[in-house]
């Protein structure tokens, strides 16, 4: 196969239950399911247009990534966050994707620090069409690449779970031109110590990116 060819990504096939899942966590990052509403499967099964089987999987896929509780004889309710509890999954968050960062300076290979960087220029691009649904996912994305690249898997599946949570809270705390403006900065600055290799430098841009991101979801959290 020639080079040009491997280029090309494979098509994925995406099955129903990915689907769905997608679709029902993008209505609770967006806040068209609102922190403490129940999910009435009826009412929503109707608007994807699938049936209740796929969209309780989906519910109990949202439940374990903790964005939804089960509750008892009430079914299932978007889960609502305290500033408390955002603070904590921050700070924990904070210093899995500083090690994660140091890591990654040593002994990441040019190819997925290349790769981090190109997915920073496209979420550039989405942030210049305020696009912000796939901005933000593109950022997670980032996120989670940083940490994907020290090659530790504990560290790795620690960090999805706990992002997973405040998927919601990170969102919202772009909202606003000067928010979105900053956080976007703070961006550039970590790819910039990322690709120069520079641990220290790439752990302190994170801590401030996180501490930063505590104060402007803080300020919406109700």
């Amino acid at each position: 196969m020639s080079e040009a060819a491997e280029a090309y990504p494979r098509i994925q096939r995406r099955t129903l239950h990915d689907e769905v899942l997608e679709r029902l966590r993008d209505m609770i990052i967006e806040g068209r399911l609102e922190p403490g509403q129940r999910i009435n499967e009826g009412a929503v099964g109707a608007q994807l247009g699938v049936s209740r089987t796929p969209l309780r999987e989906a519910i109990k896929s949202l439940a374990s990534e903790g964005l939804v509780e089960m509750q008892h004889a009430k079914g299932a309710a978007v889960r609502r966050f305290s500033v408390r509890d955002l603070r904590e999954i921050l700070e924990v968050t904070k210093s899995l994707e500083q090690l994660g960062g140091r890591i990654a300076c040593v002994q990441a290979s040019d190819a997925q620090i290349e790769a981090i960087a190109a997915l920073h220029q496209r979420m550039m691009e989405l942030y210049a069409q305020r696009n912000r649904l796939e901005y933000f996912k593109l950022n997670q994305a980032i996120h989670s690449a940083i940490v994907a690249a020290a090659g530790n898997a504990v560290l790795m599946e620690t960090h999805e779970t706990l992002q997973a949570r405040i998927k919601r809270l990170r969102f919202i705390g772009n909202e606003g031109p000067a928010k979105w403006a900053g956080a976007v900065a703070e961006h550039e600055a970590m790819v910039a110590a990322l690709s120069r290799r520079d641990g220290d430098a790439l752990a302190a841009e994170i801590g401030k990116h996180m501490d930063h991101t505590l104060t402007r979801v803080s300020e919406v959290i109700v």
